[in-house]
């Protein structure tokens, strides 16, 4: 089976969306609240959640979705209820038959909060099921840094199509890896990275209508392992910060590593601008939600890499909405996979 036709509403889903977080992200104000494990949430979040589940339930009406938020807290407060329904209903793609392609407007602050809460998916190995996360790094997304709209299809366990949406990196894929977002003015911004099951990964520009030309990405080879560009996250405790400098020192890497948050680490690797990512346990019991690796995990294959867990098992994205059979994430070139993971287990199994 191909899948031609969820990558392009995918791709139109995540274009959308990621216009209406960068309308977000140049306001002072975000209308941020805190949601129960303390973690933000902004009306981009939700904003994104509803515009996306949208286009999936118009295309799509019988496929689950696994997303990360729900409206609940959009029914209890009534005016954050209303400054995202005025977000939502005044984003449009500039191209209407692309407009049409996703569903077209939502009609009712009712119908944006029911497509939110269709997010609720307990996901599992049987089925169609998409995994959504509306802002991956909203803490980034706060401080002014790296986000993306993410969004994949899992099929069976598998995940069949990938999409990231990354309006703050750069166009260039030649650009040396940074966590810098470039000025209001750099114009030169703003990735669609997708993939399609045994079909290569590639990205086009983030436009504002119809989706424009896109290019292979590949990643980069790693002839010599002690100059690798490591990407890792910024939030310590997301991923151990301390036991990826012992990795690296064990590979004789001596370059500073790349912090920037969101799935943008694995749009940053596919592409060749940088070569690892490792996302490390943090205490025995955390475990990893699927909307925050399943994108990426695919682009990152079909681009030329191998993505398995600290155990050197495969991400299984079949066991719900968590990794629940995985322990942290290494990413990097096949060539060079099992060296990396060879560290990796020697540090960590050295605690």
């Amino acid at each position: 089976m191909t899948y031609e036709k969820e990558f392009h509403v995918a791709s139109l889903a995540v274009q959308l969306a990621a216009l209406l977080t960068q309308r977000v992200f140049h306001e002072k104000a975000k209308g941020t609240i805190s949601k129960d494990d303390t973690s933000p949430v902004t009306i981009g979040d939700f904003g994104a959640q509803a515009t996306i589940i949208h286009a999936i339930k118009k295309n799509f009406p019988k496929d689950e979705i696994v997303a990360e938020e729900e409206a609940s807290s959009l029914r209890d407060n009534e005016s954050l209820g209303d400054q995202v329904w005025e977000l939502v209903k005044s984003t449009h793609l500039e191209d209407p038959p692309a407009e049409y392609e996703v569903g077209g407007s939502i009609q009712s602050k009712e119908q944006m909060l029911a497509a939110i809460d269709a997010g609720n998916s307990a996901g599992g190995a049987k089925g169609r099921i998409w995994a959504l996360d509306p802002i991956d790094g909203t803490k980034g997304f706060l401080r002014g840094g790296q986000y993306a709209v993410c969004l994949a299809l899992i099929e069976d366990g598998e995940v069949k199509v990938g999409v990231l949406g990354c309006p703050n990196l750069p166009l260039d894929n030649e650009a040396p890896l940074s966590a810098d977002v470039g000025g209001a003015e750099d114009t030169n911004r703003g990735g669609l990275f997708g993939a399609i099951i045994g079909e290569g990964a590639t990205i086009r520009p983030l436009g504002r209508g119809a989706l424009q030309q896109c290019q292979d990405i590949h990643m980069k080879d790693v002839p010599d392992i002690t100059q690798a560009t490591f990407c890792e996250s910024v939030e310590a405790g997301h991923s151990s910060h301390s036991d990826q400098a012992e990795i690296a020192k064990k590979l004789g890497i001596t370059k500073e590593s790349v912090r920037m948050d969101s799935q943008a680490k694995y749009a940053s690797i596919a592409r060749g601008a940088g070569d690892l990512y490792l996302r490390l346990p943090v205490r025995a019991n955390y475990r990893e939600k699927i909307w925050d690796h399943a994108a990426g995990d695919l682009i990152v294959r079909e681009a030329g890499g191998e993505v398995t867990d600290a155990e050197g098992k495969r991400l299984d994205f079949g066991k719900g909405r968590t990794l629940s059979d995985n322990k942290g994430v290494v990413a990097a070139p096949k060539a060079v996979h099992r060296h990396v993971l060879e560290a990796v287990k020697s540090v960590l199994g050295a605690k």
